[in-house]
């Protein structure tokens, strides 16, 4: 029998939705820095505009109380509508679900806020449903203290969902630095949003590779450090 988590993540195989990345919703997150969370939010996003990874952005009560999704998401992808509820689960709003299902791709990719709450009561209902399987990027989500966080992620784990995080999600869809379409963009999300794995490409594009430190970009500078 197969088993379709054994499959890893491709560019033709998943979608992203970004659940209330939202001022308000974001004050009450303790499990993470709020200003990391933001970053690898942002990161992922990027990722998935890279590899053209259909993505739904959707927000819960934006003007009464949780404020509008951080426009640096809005600035990647500018087009794009928002899903407005008012469910704190966004399994139960048809926009959702319709959005979901037509871009067709079983495996979806999640980030929001809060874990224990949206993450969790949007993961579980879908996988009730038994129309997709879901990838919660741990990393791109928070909750309201470590243990709601922990123990949604866990609960979660239990019920079938893969934890993941959001540069591991990354990687996975580039999969071959020979994919070169791909690989300076990559590269440039992970010099400005992967701390130190950020710094090191460019410690070797300009200490090994001898770049300039202005336009380093030669090709051969994360092999030679993903190989260390």
């Amino acid at each position: 029998m197969s088993n379709v988590k054994l499959e890893v993540l491709t560019p033709q195989n998943s979608q992203l939705i970004i659940i209330d990345q939202q001022p308000q919703m974001a004050f009450g997150v303790q499990s993470i820095d709020r200003q990391a969370l933001k970053n690898n939010v942002v990161g992922l996003a990027k990722a998935a505009k890279v590899f053209g990874i259909p993505t739904t952005i959707t927000t819960v009560e934006s003007e009464s109380f949780s404020g509008f999704t951080y426009p640096e998401l809005l600035d990647v992808f500018p087009n794009q509508k928002v899903l407005e509820r008012t469910s704190m689960n966004s399994w139960d709003d048809q926009k959702v679900r319709d959005a979901l299902a037509a871009n067709r791709r079983k495996k979806v990719v999640v980030a929001g806020l809060w874990t224990e709450v949206c993450n969790t009561t949007f993961a579980l209902c879908a996988m009730l449903e038994g129309e997709y399987e879901i990838y919660m990027v741990a990393d791109a989500s928070g909750g309201t203290s470590k243990d709601a966080h922990d123990f949604a992620m866990q609960r979660m784990v239990q019920a079938g969902v893969v934890p993941v995080t959001w540069q591991q999600v990354m990687l996975e869809w580039q999969r071959d630095w020979a994919r070169r379409e791909t690989y300076d963009a990559v590269m440039a999300i992970a010099k400005e949003h992967s701390g130190a794995y950020g710094m090191g490409i460019d410690y070797a594009y300009t200490m090994v590779h001898k770049a300039s430190q202005r336009t380093a970009t030669p090709h051969e500078a994360l092999p030679a450090i993903a190989a260390r």
